[in-house]
């Protein structure tokens, strides 16, 4: 109980203060750019709240990484993701964020001034033209993080893989790198608030090319990486079933 109280306090306290740093930055004319202020406050943010929470965390695969720009596939179990995606992988990262997290006061003028990416999921035209965004993103030379279930998990199992990522990748022409994010959901899971110290893991698939793939491509290649985190969650329980 105290260390979820503690984890929660620096968790909002942190939060905000880099949220009104990159906030004020904005409406003061700072610029973005790769490796500029805006990516250095939201891997500081992020490695703090690891540090201060002292949550184990194993990282296997970055050697596995292409050069350049790609577009992570991860999936999404907890909040937990995002502070251990920004704070482990490298380069300048973007994600593809629900357009609902922009209506959190602080937090959503965080969002904004960051330019991260939103999506409504109910709008498929709006979409598409964040989608077309994220593209951008990518061709300027930032990789862009995607949630492939579109939400986080309930029960911290793989749901239903949307589309969206894979057809971003294509359209990039970059290749699709899959993260697996285990353990997540026992540290915070959807819906709670307090930060349990379980050990998580964040592991790096090999990288899809996505060169000469075309639209038509998109099922092939979500079934590809689909079958990837199948196997990362078996191996997962076959884990639990030995202890």
């Amino acid at each position: 109980m105290i260390y979820g109280l503690r984890s929660f306090a620096w968790l909002f306290c942190l939060t905000v203060w880099h949220a009104l740093k990159v906030t004020v930055a904005a409406l003061a004319g700072v610029r973005d750019r790769p490796g500029g202020f805006y990516d250095r406050e939201l891997r500081t943010w992020a490695r703090r709240l690891l540090e201060v929470t002292a949550l184990p965390v194993e990282v296997r695969g970055l050697d596995r990484l292409p050069p350049g720009a790609c577009v992570y596939a991860a999936n999404h179990a907890s909040f937990v993701d995002i502070w251990v995606m920004v704070a482990r992988l490298p380069g300048s990262v973007r994600f593809v964020a629900k357009r609902e997290l922009y209506r959190i006061p602080i937090f959503g003028w965080a969002l904004r001034a960051t330019r991260q990416i939103p999506m409504d999921r109910r709008d498929r035209e709006a979409a598409a033209r964040s989608y077309q965004s994220a593209a951008d993103v990518v061709r300027g030379g930032r990789s862009v993080i995607v949630f492939v279930e579109g939400t986080r998990s309930r029960d911290g199992r793989l749901s239903e893989f949307k589309k969206g990522g894979f057809v971003l990748a294509i359209q990039a022409g970059v290749p699709l790198v899959p993260v697996y994010l285990r353990g997540t959901h026992a540290a915070m899971p959807r819906g709670g608030l307090w930060l349990r110290r379980r050990p998580v893991a964040l592991v790096v698939g090999e990288p899809i090319p996505t060169a000469g793939l075309t639209y038509d491509d998109r099922d092939a290649l979500l079934a590809r990486a689909r079958a990837w985190f199948l196997a990362q969650e078996r191996a997962v329980d076959g884990a639990r079933g030995a202890g």
